[in-house]
Formats: structure tokens, sequence, C-alpha cells
């Protein structure tokens, strides 16, 4: 091979009658202007070399192109912008090879489609997975995927923004061929040098019309797809763009299906989701950045303890246990033993029945997974976590046995939601081992983890604790100590503002819907319902002593759970739940219920619209989430964001409660406060943080940088 004809971040070098394009911009070569400049200028080279018979385009590293460079989002698009790229490429006169390894990601599987042939190593991801961040595939990926994979399998991959393998891409014809080895040069070598033998044609995309054949059920399949969007991404804007752009191109010439396609990718520039989703996008990236961890090692963690084996302890030990650990679970007798590990079994169970995991696999598994009644198992672990019941004295009891058996600078973590962990570390000998990690049920499943931050742990526990929480594939957040820390903190509030809501004139039916319009996948009944209304129950009675006497205090929940309705697990809550159904109907009795606690506190009852109700939720939420950070609980306003979407629900392409207020306007949401406070001014007190940044003119977001 000649030596390079330049050392930008796209080099060009001959091989006999081969010109090779390497793509070097650390880390993930995403696609840069200077990327697309040089990409621009090796089909140009390769087209004015009469020598040059065919092209082949490698990534250097460990990737192809993961991807559109993230320093230039917000900024005015710069030429070559990417779609140009992928035309010259198509255009070229001579065959392009793309030659992929490691990610191939949105731009780069863009790019990757507009070469002429295709080969995948093993270890390709292929993906378009511009709709998480509200956008669509915006280079042609909307015209040149349906031509190559058909319509149904493109639309679902830029739907799903899933990553999809190098061998199932061979088999729906998105690439044309499995590399073998490792060396994705030498493996792109043997292929292109093989077309070139072979006399292969320059096999542009754009000329793939056999995917209009069935013109007819082509649409049908586009409308079924639609009508199911529709149903379960409601809100959202640009996965409808995806299926209107790959209409256009059944319905278009190639050209103006294309242009369509760009004039659609700036609708979804312009659309406010695509704020939300992009800040969504940055802040799980921030939200690794904390004091603690830029200066320390973690320490080594082979082996996890899980204290208690119900449905949270199960859940963790099966989250530990697929992030490839050793697990030892510990329980107070055989027979809440065998409870243990059953429930962990069942998840597995799960999925052998849905063909997700083979029995062989699930033996694997379980082969890591061991069971005591003894504290003394845990004498060599190097982290424990405990899930017993929600009380202090009874943390403080199993402390006292981890203090008794842990080896020393073991992490001793507990999985509280409410309790204070600094009166747990305090309790014994090593408080600088103890941390919180709140998972959130199913914690094998649900993203969020937060790493709550005692006052005396040291620094490597909470680096530890971020290490771990990669290993499971969490979204970690740290917090403050406090009562609920950040996400049930906030919540005790706006579920205050909900109970309110309810007892003056809405009812929970109502409510729900409300929210679910605003995004939510599900009302706040509904959740509580999901967790069963006992658990709030028995936090409420915890903090009774201490309620303020002059707030107001709504007892329509404690009137339901006297009656023993916790919701789903009892088949009965706010809604009912007919022979063990999951979708619960409005119960009468329960606005029967209301109804007598109005007439006990004499309030007339009185409609609110939805959008009152959403903007009652929404400033409870705010405000409280701005004292959450006001107080230093929260890092920056972005943590409570990443909180409330990966933990609560909340709709991802607005950004989290924090972006959204920016998106409103904090003078809007500080009006609604003080509008509010006239009927319950102990209640809506604004936070002292809101108050200043109205003042200066300043938002959230300014907080995050």
């Amino acid at each position: 091979m000649t030596a390079p004809s330049e050392t930008t971040v796209v080099r060009t070098a001959k091989d006999g009658d081969l010109l090779v394009v390497t793509i070097d911009h650390p880390p993930v070569n995403a696609i840069s202007m200077d990327v697309r400049r040089g990409l621009m200028a090796a089909m140009d080279e390769a087209e004015a070399d009469a020598a040059v018979k065919g092209v082949l385009i490698v990534g250097a590293g460990r990737a192809f192109i993961a991807g559109a460079d993230i320093r230039e989002f917000g900024r005015p698009p710069m030429h070559p912008i990417l779609p140009e790229v992928c035309n010259r490429i198509e255009a070229c006169t001579k065959p392009v090879v793309a030659a992929i390894h490691g990610p191939a990601l949105g731009g780069g599987l863009e790019v990757a489609m507009a070469a002429h042939y295709r080969l995948a190593m093993h270890d390709a991801k292929l993906g378009l997975p511009e709709v998480q961040l509200g956008l669509l595939p915006g280079s042609g990926g909307t015209q040149r995927a349906p031509r190559l994979m058909g319509v149904e399998a493109a639309v679902e991959l830029m739907l799903s923004g899933r990553h999809m393998k190098a061998q199932e891409a061979v088999g729906c014809k998105l690439v044309d061929q499995l590399g073998e080895g490792t060396d994705v040069l030498q493996a792109g070598l043997s292929f292109a040098r093989a077309l070139l033998a072979d006399g292969a044609p320059v096999r542009r995309t754009r000329d793939l019309d056999a995917f209009k054949v069935g013109y007819d059920h082509q649409l049908g399949v586009l409308a079924k797809i639609q009508k199911d969007v529709e149903k379960k991404s409601r809100g959202l804007f640009s996965p409808l763009k995806v299926i209107e752009a790959v209409r256009a191109g059944l319905q278009m010439p190639f050209d103006e299906a294309l242009a369509n396609e760009r004039q659609l990718f700036l609708q979804c520039i312009d659309s406010p989701q695509r704020a939300g989703l992009i800040h969504a996008f940055f802040a799980e990236r921030e939200v690794l950045k904390v004091p603690e961890v830029k200066s320390v090692a973690p320490r080594p963690v082979t082996h996890v303890g899980v204290i208690g084996g119900g449905t949270m302890g199960a859940g963790i030990a099966v989250s530990v246990l697929d992030a490839g650990l050793p697990v030892t679970m510990i329980e107070r007798d055989d027979e809440a033993v065998a409870r243990g590990r059953q429930n962990v079994e069942k998840v597995y169970n799960g999925l052998i029945a849905k063909g997700r995991m083979s029995e062989q696999a699930k033996a694997q598994v379980m082969a890591r997974f061991s069971t005591s009644t003894h504290y003394d198992a845990l004498a060599q672990v190097d982290l424990v976590i405990e899930a017993v019941f929600e009380e202090m004295s009874v943390k403080k009891a199993v402390f006292a046995e981890l203090d008794r058996v842990c080896k020393p600078h073991a992490v001793l973590a507990t999985n509280t939601s409410y309790l204070d962990i600094n009166e747990i570390a305090g309790s014994i000998s090593r408080p600088q081992d103890v941390i919180g990690l709140h998972f959130f049920s199913p914690a094998n499943i649900m993203k969020l983890l937060e790493i709550v931050v005692p006052e005396k742990v040291s620094a490597d526990v909470v680096a530890t604790a971020f290490s771990l929480a990669t290993q499971l594939k969490k979204v970690p957040v740290r917090a403050g100590v406090c009562d609920g820390f950040i996400g049930n903190r906030i919540l005790a509030v706006y579920r205050a503002a909900v109970d309110h809501m309810m007892e003056d004139g809405c009812s929970p039916y109502e409510i729900d819907a409300a929210m679910r319009e605003f995004g939510y996948p599900m009302g706040p009944f509904q959740v509580s319902d999901l967790a069963g209304g006992d658990i709030g129950w028995a936090t409420r009675k915890r903090r009774a002593a201490t309620r303020d006497p002059k707030a107001r205090y709504v007892q329509i929940a404690d009137r339901i759970c006297e009656r023993g309705w916790f919701g789903q697990k009892t088949g009965r809550g706010y809604y009912l739940y007919p022979e063990g159904s999951r979708a619960g109907v409005p119960d009468p009795e329960v606005l029967q219920i209301i109804d007598a606690e109005r007439e006990r506190t004499n309030i007339q009852p009185r409609a609110l619209t939805p959008e009152l109700i959403v903007r009652k939720y929404m400033a409870a939420m705010v405000n409280e989430g701005a004292n959450v950070v006001h107080q230093g609980i929260a890092l920056r306003p972005l943590d409570v964001d990443v909180t409330f979407v990966h933990g609560y629900g909340f709709p991802r392409y607005r950004g989290g409660p924090m972006k959204y207020a920016d998106m409103v306007g904090l003078e809007k949401i500080l009006a609604d406060i003080h509008e509010f406070a006239k009927q319950d001014p102990l209640f809506w007190q604004a936070s002292p943080l809101l108050e200043q940044l109205v003042k200066d003119g300043k938002n959230f977001d300014s907080l995050n940088r």
C-alpha cells in the first residue's frame, strides 16, 4: 500500500488499483465538518485518478462511523452537509465499498448505504437511532434503507432506534457480506478485490426500486405501523415524520423524495421535542460527572451480597447477575430463602417463556447465585446491598451484622427509599464505607439508580457505586441525604398537589387522563395502584408525627387503604381490576369516598380543566425540584431531569421537569405559583432559587454549565 496522501481525519492511500479511504477521527469517527470535507475530497481523488478502479471506505480504531459529531449540535449547518456527501459517494463512477466494524450509526450507516457495496464484520452494530433525538435520518436514510431492506424492516429499524447485529444485517440485505476474522481492512480489501475481479458494476442504492413492488400492500403496511405509533408513542413528532418520509419514497422519484426528507428533517430540527430529547441525551452523560469520582479509582467488585429476597431484593440480584457477577442472597430462614430463589428464577423463566433465554443460559446464570440464612456467608463479598423492610431499627440491625462479618473496605449499601442514611452509617464502626443505592422497582428493568452520598462516605466508595451502575447498565444520579432524596422527595410534593386537586373537584380518572395526554405512560393514581397503596400509606403514617398541623392533609388515600384496597395486587385501589386484570376501570365507590371527604372538609367541588391540572402538577414538581437543587440535594437541574425521565415516567421528549420549565418560561411557572398561593399560601411557597433565577433573567440550564 502506498503512503497515505494526507494526515487529516480522512486519509487516502492506494492499494493496487483500490483507493483506501480511512476515517480516523477518535474516539468514534464522528462525522465532523472535517470528516465530511475529507470524504468529498477522497471521492474527487478517486474520480481523477485513472489508475483507481474502486474505493474502499473503512474506519480506524473501534468504529466505522458512530454518528454525528455532538460538538456540532445546535450550530448552524456547515458545508458540505452530510446529504451532499452521501450523494457524492453514491454518484461515484467507480465501485465504492464500505467495510464496517463496530458502530455504524445514524449518519455513519447513511454513509454506508450510499456506498455501492457493504461488508460488515462480526462486531458491527448498525442503526438509525435519530428518533431518540427527535429527528429522522436526514441524509437519505429514509430512502436508501427501504430500498435495501424493504419498507417494514427499514421502518422498524428507524422507529426502534435499536442496534442491529451484523448477521441480521446480512439476512435483511442491509449489507452484502459478513467479513471473516477481525481485521476490517484486510476483509474489506479482499471483498473489494473480489468484486472488481467479477466485474461488479457500480450499484447505486437509489436505483433499487424493487421495494415498490406491491405498492398498495406497502402503503397498507405503513398505515398499520402509523396506527401503532399513534397509539404507543402518543405525542411524539419525529416517528410520524419517518413514516411520512418513507411513504413519499414510494410515491415520488428518488430526488424528490430526498428533498422531501430534508424538509421533514428541518421540521424535526425546529420541533421543541428535539430540544427536550437533545437535552436528555446530554444530561445522561453529564450526570456521570460528579466531584467524588474525579481523582480516585473505584474499589474492585467481583462478588455482591444482597440482603432480602422479596421483589426488590430479587430484582437487584437479577440486575447484578445479568452483569456477570456472582451474588449471595441472605434471608432470615429457609422458607424465605426458597421464596427469594423462586423470585429470581421467575424472572429468568419469564425470559425463557418469551424465547429470549435458553434453559442452558439460565443454568449458567443461576450457577453464580447462592443463598444463605447466615450473614457469615458475606465475609468475602466486595459490596453488599440491603433491601429489607423500610424501618430504621430493621436497617440498623442489618448493618450491625454487616459491620461484624464483612471484610475491611467492603462497600455497605442500603436500598432505602426515604430513611436517613447518615443515621444508618453512624450506627456502625465504618461509616466511610456506607452509601445509598436506591434502585427503582422492578430493579432489573428500571434504569435509574439514585446514588445517595452520606456525609462521612469515602470518595472511592462513591466512585465504586458509579462504576457498579455502569456495569449494571443503569443511569446513575448523585443525590444528597434528605427524606426521599431527589425523586421521592419531589414526588411527595406534587403528589400532595394531586390530592388537593382531587379533593377540590377533580376525579382521579380526570387527573390521570390529563397527565397521560401530557405524555406520561400512566397517571399518578394508576402508578399508585401499580406500586401498591400500602407503600405510601406506611410512609404517611411514619411522617404523621412530624407533619405540620397547619398544612393541608387530604385523607382520601387513607380511607381507601383502610378498606384494604391497595391497587392491582388486591384487585382494587383507585381503580377496579376485575378478575386479575391489569387494566383498571373507574370505581364508583371511590368517587363516593371522595364525595364523603369533601363533605367532611366542607369543600365545594369545582372543575379543573386538563390544562390547569397540568399547570398545577408541573408547578409543584418544578418548585420542589428547584428547592432540591438550591439545597444541594441534586448537584444540578439536569440531575433532577434524568431522575424523572428514567425513574418516574416523565416524557423524555420534554427533557425532564426542569428543562420543561425552561421551555415554558420560569416567569410563567413562578406566576402560577403566586396565583395558586392565593388559595393555599402554606403549600405554594416559591423556591428561593426559582425567584432568584427569574429576577436575574436566567434559567435552570444556566446552572448546568
